[in-house]
C-alpha cells in the first residue's frame, strides 16, 4: 500500500475543495492542484483495487452513459469506474427515447436524473455543439435540483467533446507519470503531438487539443506538428502557450513530422480533421445538407491522401531521443498493412509498443473514477485513508 500512502501525503498538501459538487468539462478550467489531485486519487483508487479493497462510496444509484459517437475504451472505462465506486450504469440511447419526438434537453436531463449521481457524455462530432450540449445538461439538472425535482445534482464527466478529451489526456499523462517515475520527471521531456495520415474522414480535434492543453502544464517541451491546412482551434493553442510560459516548458508548432520527432522522448502520431473543415461540417449538419456533407467528405479524403508520408515509421522513430521514444495513441490506431493499406503507424512500431499502449489505456477507468470521487466526497483524503486502514487490517 505504499502507493496509497504516497498519494495521500501529496493529496493533503493540495487545494482542490472547489471540485466537490462540481463537474469536469475541460482540463484547462481546473487549477494545477485540482489536476494533481485527480492524479493522486486515481493512483489511490488503483492501489486499493490492486489490494482487493473495495473503494465503493455508493450503496445505490445510477450513472447515465450518453454516447453520441462510437466508443470502446471510454465506454467501458466509464462503466468500470462507476462500478468500482458502487454505481450501476444505464446507457441512454436517443433512438429509443422521446428525443426523436422533440423532447427538450431540459426535460431529458431531468427525467433521466431522478436517482442519477453521474452523467457521462461523449459528443465530439460537431464544432460548437458538444461542449455546449454538456453545459445545457448541467444547467438543466442544476435547475431541477434547485427546484426540488431532483434530490441531488448529478456530476457531469466530459467523455470527449468537440474541444477536449479530458479523460484521455489525463490517462495519457498518468501513464507518462508512471513511466518516467513521477510528475516532476516530465519537466524537460519533449513530446511530439503530430498529425498522421488516415484513410478515414473527420476525426475529432479533441485528442490533440487535449494533449497540448494539458501536457504544457508540466514543464514539458510540447511540439504540435501537422501539414498546412490541419490547424487546431487557435484558442486552444493560446491555452497551450500560456501553460508553457507559466510552467517553464515550451510550446512549438511545426509543419514536418521529422522535425517534431527529432530528439523527442514521446511521440503521439494521430489523425484529425482541420478546425476549418469541422466548422464547415457543423454548418452543413445544421442545414441538414447530406449532399454537402458527402461532398465535404470526398474533398477531405482527397486532402488526406496528399499526406500519406505522414506515418510513424521505424525510420522516424530513429530520429527520437536515442531512438527509444515512447509511442502513445488513444486507440484504435490506423495500422499500415493491418487495419488499412496505409495509415498512421507502421505495423512493426505498433506491435513493439502494444503492451505499453494497453497499459496507457488502463489508467482511464481510474482517472474517471477519480473525477467522480472528488466531486462526490467532501473529504477525499480522510475517506481514502479509512479505506487504506481496512486494507492494512486485511493483511495483518
Amino acid at each position: 500500500m505504499a502507493d496509497l500512502q504516497k498519494a495521500l501525503q501529496t493529496l493533503r498538501s493540495l487545494d482542490f475543495s472547489k471540485m466537490y459538487e462540481s463537474d469536469f468539462f475541460l482540463t484547462w478550467e481546473k487549477s494545477d492542484d485540482e489536476i494533481r489531485a485527480t492524479f493522486e486519487v486515481a493512483q489511490a483508487l488503483r492501489a486499493l483495487r490492486e489490494s482487493n479493497v473495495s473503494p465503493k462510496i455508493f450503496d445505490s444509484g445510477l450513472a447515465i452513459s450518453m454516447f453520441r459517437d462510437n466508443s470502446t475504451r471510454t465506454r467501458f472505462s466509464f462503466a468500470s469506474a462507476c462500478n468500482l465506486l458502487g454505481l450501476a450504469v444505464q446507457d441512454f440511447d436517443e433512438g429509443k427515447s422521446q428525443v426523436a419526438h422533440g423532447e427538450t434537453v431540459r426535460e431529458t436531463a431531468n427525467m433521466i436524473s431522478f436517482m442519477a449521481d453521474v452523467i457521462g457524455i461523449r459528443d465530439d462530432m460537431y464544432i460548437g455543439k458538444g461542449n455546449t450540449y454538456m453545459h445545457q445538461v448541467v444547467d438543466a439538472v442544476t435547475e431541477g435540483h434547485q427546484a426540488g425535482v431532483l434530490n441531488q445534482k448529478p456530476t457531469l464527466v466530459n467523455l470527449q467533446c468537440d474541444i477536449d478529451h479530458p479523460t484521455q489526456s489525463m490517462a495519457d499523462a498518468l501513464h507518462l507519470i508512471d513511466h518516467f517515475g513521477g510528475v516532476e520527471n516530465l519537466r524537460g521531456k519533449k513530446i511530439a503531438m503530430t498529425w498522421a495520415y488516415s484513410p478515414s474522414y473527420g476525426k475529432p480535434l479533441s485528442v490533440p487539443q487535449g494533449i497540448i492543453g494539458l501536457l504544457t502544464r508540466f514543464g514539458m517541451d510540447v511540439t504540435l506538428a501537422h501539414p498546412e491546412g490541419y490547424e487546431v482551434m487557435p484558442e486552444v493553442e493560446q491555452v497551450a502557450a500560456a501553460n508553457a510560459k507559466k510552467s517553464g516548458g515550451s510550446f512549438t508548432r511545426v509543419n514536418t513530422m521529422d522535425e517534431a520527432f527529432a530528439g523527442a522522448d514521446i511521440v503521439y502520431p494521430k489523425s484529425w480533421a482541420s478546425f476549418s473543415a469541422m466548422e464547415r461540417r457543423t454548418a452543413l449538419y445544421g442545414r441538414g445538407d447530406t449532399e454537402g456533407i458527402r461532398a465535404l467528405e470526398k474533398e477531405l479524403l482527397q486532402q488526406n491522401a496528399q499526406h500519406k508520408d505522414w506515418e510513424c515509421t521505424e525510420e522516424r522513430m530513429k530520429l527520437t531521443n536515442q531512438g527509444k521514444a515512447l509511442y502513445l495513441h488513444c486507440l484504435p490506431a490506423d495500422i499500415s498493412g493491418v487495419s488499412c493499406k496505409e495509415g498512421e503507424v507502421a505495423a512493426t512500431v505498433f506491435d513493439r509498443y502494444r503492451d505499453p499502449l494497453y497499459k496507457e489505456a488502463s489508467f482511464k477507468p481510474y482517472i474517471i473514477a477519480a473525477m467522480i470521487f472528488l466531486a462526490k466526497v467532501k473529504k477525499p483524503a480522510e475517506v481514502l485513508a479509512a479505506m487504506g486502514a481496512q486494507a492494512r487490517r486485511l493483511y495483518e
